[in-house]
């Protein structure tokens, strides 16, 4: 009987169907006596009104009393995270709280994306004249998906896009979406876009949508396939009119679910790099912009290869800090310095690509874009490989080869094989195993692997002073164009 109390709202409705069920049955009994004198002569008949008066009682008493005898009451698992996740117990506040906020960033805080600005701007310009886009019946892709690793300023951007347009940016993380009570996650999304159209033009930003954007069947979750399942829903509910923009971000975009990459969903990708030397230079200009300084900033942009935005503005962060303690107002190299190996050895621990390090990097990659004859930058990992829908067996090979050659070209040039993008080996061998098992153009797998193997030694081998010019243009430059 007691159950339920664990629940308010069925606590309540329990509490007043025993009160009732009290009632009705008093005036049953008192009606029984009325038309049966029968009735009375009976022991039963007065051990029952007593027991029905008791039962009354008993009722009333636990109506009076229901907030004293809920707390004696154990709550189950469900109640304690419920009251946990909102503090009046109210179990809508969980996806109340979704509002929208403006941006005050734009473009111009943002420094090294200027590929990535110019894919955006046509959004922003949409949002902002949307008349000159109806008029030809022009719609806009309803997402666009960042595609990056992490500290490379994807929400930044998404915000400097929201505040270019100077519209409502609705952000949510993929995370808020997952919970473990059924039809919650869906339920957010849904609210989510309701909010998002009642205030367009807006732009809706979810971080971190591989968290309930996954592929869908295998180690599957039926809250997580719902809500996924209503975001999919959402986004075909609106055409390219209706002025809301989603923009997503990930850096795991081979885990998401085919159905969120198909045309008229999350149909253009923009993809972020690490930022080049010359991306750095720009991005450490802005965050020393009206800072005093005591260094070089290019001879810097050279000693942080690797370094995303983020981590760039960690260490100007620190070098601050300790401008600070030696109570000066310059930064200099030793406060640079200083930052550096906090960031190094400390707990914001990134790592700093050094100049052995380099070496290997640009060498692999140089070998790569003299075999591949096409634009690679150092931080490049895997190749933009045209999609053919009839692949050839020599486009094939083609592919397979560009795949290996920076392996190869390391083992040739520095002497030893080293490991450096694990992917490309991977993919080289998923192609090899597709042209023996699907394609049926080879008889064996590894006899593809070792045939390209020794045309690429012949090959790097033969032009080994033109792959090395390469590698020093990579090493000063970090990018090579063909």
């Amino acid at each position: 009987m007691f159950q339920n109390f664990n629940d308010p709202k069925k606590a309540d409705n329990n509490l007043k169907l025993m009160s009732i069920s009290a009632i009705v049955l008093v005036v049953l009994f008192v009606y029984t006596i009325i038309k049966s004198d029968n009735a009375m002569q009976g022991g039963s008949y007065y051990t029952g009104i007593i027991f029905l008066f008791i039962l009354m009682g008993l009722a009333f008493y636990l109506q009076k009393y229901k907030s004293k005898i809920k707390g004696y009451i154990p709550k189950n698992k469900f109640q304690k995270e419920l009251e946990d996740s909102t503090n009046n117990h109210n179990y809508e506040s969980i996806v109340s709280n979704i509002e929208a906020s403006t941006s005050n960033i734009t473009f111009k805080d943002v420094a090294g994306i200027k590929s990535v600005k110019q894919e955006l701007e046509e959004v922003v310009d949409f949002l902002n004249n949307p008349k000159k886009y109806k008029k030809y019946d022009v719609k806009l892709p309803k997402g666009v998906l960042l595609v990056g690793p992490p500290g490379v300023g994807k929400t930044l951007i998404a915000r400097a896009v929201a505040g270019e347009a100077n519209v409502p940016f609705f952000y949510q993380s993929g995370a808020s979406f997952v919970h473990i009570y059924v039809g919650m996650g869906a339920k957010r999304v849904k609210e989510l876009f309701e909010k998002a159209k009642a205030q367009a033009p807006s732009i809706i930003f979810i971080d971190e949508i591989d968290a309930v954007g996954k592929q869908r069947g295998l180690n599957s979750n039926d809250e997580r396939e719902a809500t996924l399942n209503e975001l999919l829903t959402q986004m075909d509910g609106f055409d390219g009119h209706s002025g809301v923009i989603v923009i997503a971000a990930t850096n795991k975009v081979d885990v998401l679910d085919e159905a969120l990459l198909r045309a008229g969903r999350f149909d253009r990708r923009v993809f972020l790099n690490l930022p080049s030397k010359n991306d750095r230079i720009e991005i450490l200009n802005l965050y020393l912009k009206n800072r005093k300084i005591n260094f070089s900033v290019e001879k810097l942009s050279l000693d942080t290869s690797g370094f995303t935005s983020s981590a760039l503005s960690t260490l100007i962060n620190e070098a601050l800090l300790n401008m600070i303690k030696r109570d000066d107002t310059i930064i200099t190299q030793e406060d640079i310095q200083s930052a550096k190996k906090k960031i190094q050895f400390g707990t914001k621990q990134i790592d700093l690509l050094e100049s052995s390090q380099k070496n290997i990097l640009a060498t692999y990659q140089a070998t790569k874009a003299y075999i591949a004859q096409t634009k690679v930058m150092l931080f490049d990992e895997g190749l933009d490989t045209p999609s053919y829908t009839y692949p050839s067996k020599s486009q094939i090979l083609k592919q397979i080869s560009n795949n290996l050659a920076g392996s190869v070209g390391v083992e040739i040039l520095l002497g030893e094989p080293y490991a450096v993008f694990e992917s490309e080996l991977v993919e080289a061998n998923k192609l090899a195993t597709k042209m023996v098992e699907q394609y049926n153009m080879a008889t064996n797998i590894d006899e593809i692997i070792s045939e390209i193997k020794k045309a690429l030694y012949i090959e790097i081998n033969k032009n080994k002073n033109e792959i090395i010019k390469l590698r020093d243009i990579m090493i000063k430059d970090e990018v090579i164009v063909f």
